[in-house]
């Protein structure tokens, strides 16, 4: 393993080494002495060279120089007029084939001059792709001089380029228009190094901020920073642009006090661009914000006061340890690993015999031990190096215990086991390639599926690469019945004892999830890791008379992504997994982690999208990615230590006030961007704020009714599971963080203003509104009309149905029914949402004063000096509930009109409460 560390470490200046920092464990580049050759368009300006060009280093760069091997030509699947490169061109043996087809004219060594690459780039009329060089030009010098030469092949190993230097290392602006060029510098293992600007390809990560043409000449745009991409080879290097959006930046910018490490790189960055950051927020914000963020939890009103009155200058780090000890915080970094490990009830569904159990016991097993505070690393490796039964224990035992595990209360008990085998199982993880593609995902927070087909666009990654890197994965499986011949043995015999007679596949598993529940112990599928080792023994018994079958036959191999040495498949290749994503010197897992929990806290990570650590894809803040992923490491992968090193930081306690530098910024993190709350976040806050106090109180303690606790709650029937829908709920369907949604829709509006699973919560008889009717007698208590309210209720659940359906039928439209049907649609909506909205005047209006007839003398237009002193605790309490603030006086005093104004105080202060769940200071986390 210290070979292949060492073999990382010299594999990744390839693609890193920079004036710059380099990623975290890379050595410093010694400088070369040896000046750089020239340009090739210098150098064979006037094609009188005796040079040869190399295949490799300026025949392939050219053709994708000149677009030759990109998407929309000869890169394509199809390739185009029955020639195919490459896409990007990292696959030379296939490019040189392709080039030097027999009858195919491309590459005539015999007569040059009539070679196609060299005939039809040069004359428009004839080329479908238009004029690519002119006749005489140095790109067609350097074909011709290639194949005059003989065409000559590339080595059958391709040539390892040790760096691409670009120069300079970073850029700055001072106005939209100025123009800086790139040089681009390459260096090769065999010592020589030339100027390869001319054959690299540039792109930009945002052109709004700046652009950079084919010749690496760099244009500013609008303030603000982004990266310019430069590519060659296998190379990826990003260069950073940046552009002040005020005249504070540099040595003018004002001194600005840090608390933190995390806060003086944030800072230094800023200062380069002239951001200056928000105050720190008030203490309510700091409470909301970090309860709904460390737990997914509102705070209560009991919290709110307590830490309101508290004075003492530590009072926020005392907060956050006691947040750590609450049942919220296990359970909602628990629903978050289960994002990213891809805990789907749908991909189980083969999986166990109970729906929904695999997936929750998933949950389980992730919540014990975020909750007794075990290290990132020892989470992963119970996943990574999984098995199914415990040392020692028999298939029966572990059938057993599965069994146990199904049924109600049995959750605990499979949290104890080592590891968790289901992650292995997923129908979309059955072939070696999808098992590399989620475990990269998972772990690694990259994206390696674009390699499976090509050289990757955004990275270092080769098909070669991800071809090595998938075999680790093909010994992995888990099937329905053990492979082991003993373990099988006692699974026949245990389907004989149940009687299931000749039930095969759904048939069987349904039936034997209705014995489960009747108490009877039932097989359970096996995860098994298929060596070569193991393949070798069974083909021995298989074949006894062959006695030299094992000598003879070759053992697999396969490769860590950037680690050239091969792991042998004779032994299970986990553990050289999990002993690689650990090592400090990786430079994807605990980045990968590190960047996912800090996008959790600002809504975007550090890298964005948070699950593409790619080369093209750099840090926004470099030294700040640097510092928290060598803190995580040191600290032994302590998550708390990651949380806490983030959310006492200023950066994180920000307020989302703006000044007139940092309005528009949202990478920089010089503010708090406020953004909507997760969607189970979101219902466990309704539940929360309209609840009793008793059952919030039960609420945030036994989490069996919260959201935030059932993940098998993902892809089910039910009023509370259409607002994880309505508001974004991950649906774990493929390796991408993007399954959940944090995008807002007219949909999740019309939700909390007239579902009726909101209205239900608000009214009913077990809720906050009725037990504040109770204490204070408020007028309109206990005399509601129950058979009217469930009459309305159901006809609210009548016209939600429609309305789903009307959204369901307008967002399936393709292009040319919407131009037809759309407007016809949206008129329906619109007057399903008036009825609706009719529905609750109607339930707001069923209160029933003196023997169910309305109060003769109307509602009371304004509220007397004993009601407002009566009434004012029960406004202060809805806010504490709902925004976790005291009100302002202008709040109350529109708050006890509204309620003067209402037919009843009860109906009042119900529409005080529905006013408040459907603001925006509720739904955003600020």
């Amino acid at each position: 393993m210290k070979r292949m560390l060492m073999a990382l470490v010299i594999a990744m200046p390839v693609s890193i080494a920079r004036a710059e920092p380099t990623k975290l464990g890379a050595p410093p580049v010694a400088a070369d002495p040896a000046p750089p050759l020239a340009e090739l368009k210098t150098r064979f300006a006037d094609g009188k060279t005796e040079e040869i060009p190399d295949f490799q280093r300026h025949v392939v760069p050219l053709l994708g120089r000149l677009g030759c091997n990109s998407r929309s030509c000869h890169g394509s699947f199809q390739g185009r007029g029955g020639f195919q490169l490459s896409l990007f061109g990292y696959d030379f043996k296939a490019d040189y084939a392709a080039l030097l087809e027999e009858d195919s004219a491309r590459v005539e060594v015999d007569d040059v001059l009539e070679s196609l690459i060299l005939v039809k780039p040069t004359d428009a009329e004839m080329h479908e792709g238009g004029k690519r060089y002119d006749q005489g030009g140095w790109e067609y010098h350097v074909l011709r001089s290639w194949i005059a030469a003989g065409a000559p092949a590339t080595a059958d190993e391709p040539q390892k380029l040790a760096r691409l230097e670009v120069f300079p290392a970073e850029l700055r602006f001072g106005a939209a228009g100025e123009r800086e060029p790139l040089r681009a510098v390459a260096r090769w293992e065999d010592g020589t190094s030339e100027d390869v600007t001319g054959l690299c390809r540039f792109t930009t990560n945002d052109e709004a901020i700046a652009t950079i043409d084919a010749e690496g000449l760099v244009t500013a745009g609008d303030a603000g920073d982004t990266h310019v991409v430069v590519s060659y080879d296998n190379a990826v290097i990003p260069v950073p642009v940046l552009r002040p959006v005020s005249e504070l930046a540099g040595e003018r910018y004002p001194q600005v006090a840090t608390s933190t490490e995390v806060d003086a790189l944030v800072i230094a960055k800023l200062s380069k661009l002239g951001i200056l950051p928000s105050g720190i927020c008030s203490d309510a914000d700091f409470l909301r914000r970090v309860s709904l963020d460390l737990t997914g939890t509102l705070p209560s009103p009991e919290q709110v006061q307590t830490f309101l009155a508290d004075d003492s200058a530590d009072k926020r780090a005392k907060l956050v340890e006691e947040l750590f000890e609450s049942p919220g915080y296990a359970a909602w970094w628990a629903t978050r690993f289960s994002d990213w490990t891809g805990n789907s009830e749908a991909q189980l569904n083969n999986v166990f015999p109970v729906r929904g159990a695999a997936s929750q016991l998933w949950f389980e097993w992730l919540e014990q031990r975020i909750a007794t505070h075990v290290p990132y690393d020892e989470i992963v490796e119970g996943i990574v190096t999984a098995e199914s039964r415990m040392p020692g224990e028999s298939y029966r035992e572990f059938c057993e215990a599965m069994s146990a595990a199904c049924r109600e209360g049995g959750e605990a008990d499979f949290a104890k086991r080592d590891s968790l085998p289901q992650f292995w199982a997923r129908i979309n993880l059955r072939m070696p390639e999808e098992k590399a593609i989620g475990f990269a995902h998972a772990f690694m927070g990259i994206r390696i599926q674009c390699a499976q087909c090509h050289k990757h666009p955004f990275d270092q990654w080769s098909k070669d690469d991800f071809d090595q890197f998938a075999k680790l994965f093909a010994p992995i499986a888990v099937p329905q019945a053990p492979r082991d011949r003993q373990a099988r043995e006692q699974r026949e015999e245990m389907l004989a004892a149940l009687d299931t007679g000749d039930l095969q596949g759904n048939q069987l598993r349904r039936r034997l999830g209705e014995l489960l529940l009747d108490g009877e112990v039932v097989p359970f599928p096996e995860l098994t890791v298929r060596t070569a080792a193991a393949r070798q023994q069974r083909n021995r018994r298989a074949n006894p008379n062959r006695r030299n079958l094992a000598g003879a036959a070759r053992v697999p191999t396969g490769k860590l992504l950037g680690v050239d040495q091969e792991i042998s498949l004779a032994e299970d290749p986990r553990e050289s997994l999990m002993e690689w994503l650990r090592d400090e010197q990786n430079p994807y897992f605990a980045p990968a982690l590190v960047n996912r929990v800090w996008a959790n806290y600002f809504g975007v990570g550090l890298v964005n999208p948070s699950d593409d650590l790619s080369l093209a894809n750099p840090p926004s803040n470099r030294p700040l990615m640097d510092y928290l992923t060598r803190g995580f490491i040191e600290s032994g992968f302590d998550l708390r230590w990651l949380h806490r090193t983030i959310v006492l930081s200023d950066t994180y306690q920000r307020s989302f006030e703006v000044n007139e530098t940092n309005a528009t910024d949202e990478r920089n993190f010089s503010r708090f961007v406020p953004r909507r709350l997760p969607a189970e976040v979101v219902h466990d806050a309704v539940l929360l704020a309209t609840a009793s106090d008793e059952e919030a109180a039960e609420l945030r303690n036994q989490l069996t009714r919260r959201a935030i606790a059932n993940t098998y709650l993902i892809n089910r029937q039910g009023p509370g599971n259409f607002a994880l829908a309505v508001f974004g709920q991950s649906i774990r369907e493929t390796s991408c963080d993007c399954d959940r949604s944090d995008d807002s829709s007219l949909l999740q509006s019309v939700f909390l203003r007239n579902d009726a699973d909101v209205h239900a919560r608000l009214t009913s008889p077990r809720g906050w509104v009725a037990q504040m009717g109770k204490e204070y007698q408020l007028s309109g208590f206990r005399q509601r009309d129950p058979q009217a309210l469930r009459a309305l209720q159901r006809q609210r659940q009548n016209l939600q149905k429609q309305l789903r359906q009307q959204y369901e039928k307008l967002r399936s439209l393709d292009p040319e029914q919407r131009q037809q049907q759309a407007p016809e649609l949206r008129a329906q909506i619109e007057r399903l949402r008036e009825r609706l909205a009719e529905i609750g005047t109607q339930g707001r209006e069923g209160m029933r004063r003196d023997g169910g007839q309305r109060d003769p003398e109307g509602p009371r237009q304004s509220v007397s000096p004993h009601d407002t002193e009566r009434l004012t605790p029960l406004v202060e309490a809805a806010y504490l509930r709902s925004l976790g603030r005291h009100p302002e006086p202008q709040e109350i005093e529109a708050s006890l009109a509204f309620i003067g104004e209402s037919a009843s105080e009860l109906e009042g202060l119900e529409g005080v409460l529905w006013s408040l769940v459907n603001t925006k200071e509720f739904i955003l986390n600020h």
